[in-house]
């Protein structure tokens, strides 16, 4: 049987990756992490209690243990990496970085995004940094050896959390309640670039592919749906989820950008969500040819509104995020006014 241990594990994209391999009776998972949501792990699974920024408590956990594949989905900065490195090197088969398709250059220069895009973010750190955690991963793997391959997953969600484009720092449920009170939701640009939406159960399967799979080592993949949606056809599905009708009320990334610098639009839309991008998914299928992402939008997000309106701990306010978008629709609409 072959082992398997994931840093983290139960996030939205770890989580259904941790189910789907709990099923596959020839790996085994260990997940190492310090327990916060481990009650929803399956049965089946094996847990080290640790803070993995501990690095000698780490390396003493997990004393004489070999692995065919770790993956690590909570490394963000360098010198986590360097980190793991340090910890990983000789004792597994394979190393899996969890990157981000946001480190794919902005403003796109083809909006059919391939592994083979530049990578380059002017205005996301948090791109940048996982740029950099690339970069030396892939140093390793030229220089050591080290059995590296990166993932690099777009806008993934799942049943918990409505996928949006603004949102406030809470989460997305104040969207959702201006939407189902009758209130105008904002919509960067005018809605009509397209974008992409993975639910997390597809994500799986092409990841699960990926582990202890030959052709992945010193590799880079990306994992999306194949289905591209407008902005409007995005929030459009949300409504018709929730039974109201789609109020939207336009406002450009940049203007968003320059009065909510406490939402981080520049990075969040200027650097990723406001660019038309199409994802390429060939060399992934060719890697994993059971890759077949099933689930559209529509239906996925069905499922997530139903849990989130049956679930009272996914319905998180946010009423300075309300109040400010009041504010932003108010103030445009007395601009218009004076211009007129």
């Amino acid at each position: 049987m072959k082992e398997a241990l994931f840093i983290g594990g139960t996030g939205t994209i770890s989580m259904a990756i941790t189910r789907l391999l709990a099923t596959k009776s020839d790996w085994h998972l260990t997940v190492l992490n310090r327990g916060s949501r481990n009650a929803n792990l399956p049965e089946n699974v094996d847990v080290i209690s640790v803070d993995v920024s501990d690095e000698e408590a780490v390396k003493k956990a997990l004393a004489g243990k070999k692995f065919d594949s770790v993956c690590d989905f909570i490394g963000f900065v360098p010198e986590q990496l360097e980190r793991d490195y340090r910890i990983f090197k000789g004792i597994t088969k394979q190393f899996m970085y969890i990157s981000s398709a946001s480190a794919y250059g902005k403003p796109v220069k083809n909006p059919v995004i391939t592994e083979g895009t530049a990578l380059a973010n002017k205005y996301w750190e948090y791109s940048r940094n996982k740029i950099k955690c690339e970069r030396f991963l892939m140093d390793m793997y030229e220089q050591e050896d080290f059995p590296v391959t990166i993932v690099r997953p777009s806008h993934t969600y799942d049943e918990r959390s409505v996928p949006l484009g603004v949102h406030g720092s809470k989460g997305s449920y104040q969207v959702i309640k201006r939407m189902l009170e009758g209130k105008p939701v904002i919509i960067h640009g005018d809605g009509t670039s397209l974008w992409t939406m993975t639910f997390n159960e597809d994500f799986a399967v092409g990841f699960v592919g990926l582990m202890g799979n030959p052709h992945a080592i010193g590799e880079s993949f990306q994992i999306t749906n194949d289905e591209s949606l407008t902005w409007n056809q995005i929030y459009d599905c949300v409504a018709d989820a929730l039974g109201v009708e789609y109020t939207p009320y336009y406002v450009s990334s940049r203007f968003l950008s320059d009065v909510g610098p406490q939402y981080d639009f520049e990075g969040g839309l200027l650097g990723d969500k406001a660019n038309t991008v199409i994802f390429d998914n060939t060399k992934l299928k060719n890697a994993v040819p059971e890759y077949k992402p099933s689930i559209h939008f529509e239906d996925g997000i069905r499922r997530v509104v139903e849990y989130v309106l049956s679930h009272k701990e996914c319905q998180v306010e946010d009423p300075e995020f309300d109040a400010w978008c009041d504010k932003v629709i108010d103030t445009l609409e007395e601009a218009k006014k004076k211009f007129c």
